[in-house]
C-alpha cells in the first residue's frame, strides 16, 4: 500500500491512497486542476483513479470533489447526511454510492471501514483502508479523541491524524472569540498535545509512518508539533517515521510494508 498526502489544511485537504490496482482520493478539497498538478508531482494522472471518499461537507474537502467525478467517472463515496449537505457545493456526480457510517465496505482491492468522529458537520467520518496485509488510518478535523478512534487507529501500518493547533497561539491570536471557541470546542480540531498523547498511546506496536496533518496556518507552527511529538517520544522509545503535512505540496508518497 502507498499513500501520499497531497496538502493539509484550512485551504484544502486531499490524500491519494493506492494498493493494487485501486487508487483512491479521501476528499478534493482543491481544484480539480490543482489535484491533477499534485499527482502529477508524484508520479500519478486522476485518469489512475477508482474513486473519491469523502469525511464531511467542509469546502476544503469537497471543493474539487463534483469536477473531478464528472470529468473522469469517478464514483464518490459518502454517507448520506455528508451527501445532502455537501450537494450545492459539488454539484451533479458522475455516480454516488452511499455507506453508513460504522459498516466496511469493499473498494476494488481495499476494504474500508468508516468511523465517527467529532466534528461540527451533519456525519463526519474517519476511515481506515484495509489492503489485507496493511492498514492505513485516516482521521483528521475532529474535535476529541475516543476510544473507538484508540481500538480502530491502534492496529494501523500507516496513520494521517491533525494536530491542528497550539492553545496559547490560538488563545493569542486574531481570530474572533466565537472562532477560537469552535476551534477548541469537542467539536473542533485537535490540539499538538492531544494529537501527541493519543499517538503515544496506541498499543498496536505496527505504526510505521504517522503524517501530522490539518496544521493550522495561524495558530500553529511545525515546530511546535515536533517539540510535542519529541516529549512523548524519547530516545529510548520507539517511534514511527514522522511527516508533517502542508498546504503547498504533495508530502512524499510513502510504501507501508507488510
Amino acid at each position: 500500500m502507498r499513500f501520499c498526502v497531497l496538502g493539509s489544511g484550512s485551504r484544502g485537504n486531499c490524500t491519494y491512497i493506492e494498493a493494487g490496482d485501486t487508487c483512491i482520493l479521501i476528499d478534493a478539497g482543491f481544484s480539480g486542476k490543482e489535484i491533477a498538478r499534485r499527482l502529477a508531482l508524484i508520479g500519478r494522472r486522476p485518469e489512475q483513479l477508482s474513486a473519491i471518499l469523502v469525511t464531511h461537507e467542509h469546502n476544503d474537502h469537497v471543493a474539487g470533489v463534483g469536477v473531478l467525478s464528472r470529468r473522469f467517472k469517478l464514483p464518490v463515496h459518502a454517507n448520506r447526511k455528508t451527501s445532502l449537505a455537501a450537494e450545492s457545493k459539488v454539484g451533479k456526480l458522475f455516480a454516488f454510492r452511499e455507506f453508513s457510517t460504522g459498516q466496511r465496505f469493499v473498494l476494488g482491492t481495499l476494504e474500508v471501514h468508516p468511523f465517527a468522529i467529532s466534528h461540527d458537520t451533519a456525519d463526519p467520518v474517519g476511515f481506515v483502508v484495509d489492503s489485507g496485509a496493511l492498514r492505513l488510518g485516516y482521521c483528521t478535523d475532529t474535535g476529541r479523541v475516543t476510544k473507538l478512534m484508540a481500538h480502530l487507529l491502534g492496529r494501523c501500518h500507516g496513520l494521517i491524524l491533525e494536530a491542528n493547533h497550539d492553545p496559547w497561539m490560538l488563545r493569542d491570536g486574531p481570530y474572533p472569540f466565537y472562532l477560537k471557541q469552535r476551534v477548541g470546542s469537542n467539536m473542533g480540531h485537535l490540539a499538538n498535545a492531544d494529537a501527541a498523547s493519543f499517538v503515544h498511546r496506541l498499543d498496536g506496536g505496527v505504526l510505521q509512518t504517522l503524517v501530522l496533518a490539518h496544521l493550522s496556518e495561524t495558530n500553529n507552527h511545525p515546530d511546535l508539533v515536533v517539540e510535542e511529538m519529541r516529549k512523548k517520544f524519547d530516545a529510548s522509545s520507539a517511534r514511527p517515521e514522522i511527516l508533517l503535512a502542508t498546504q503547498s505540496g504533495p508530502c512524499p508518497l510513502v510504501d507501508l510494508a507488510s
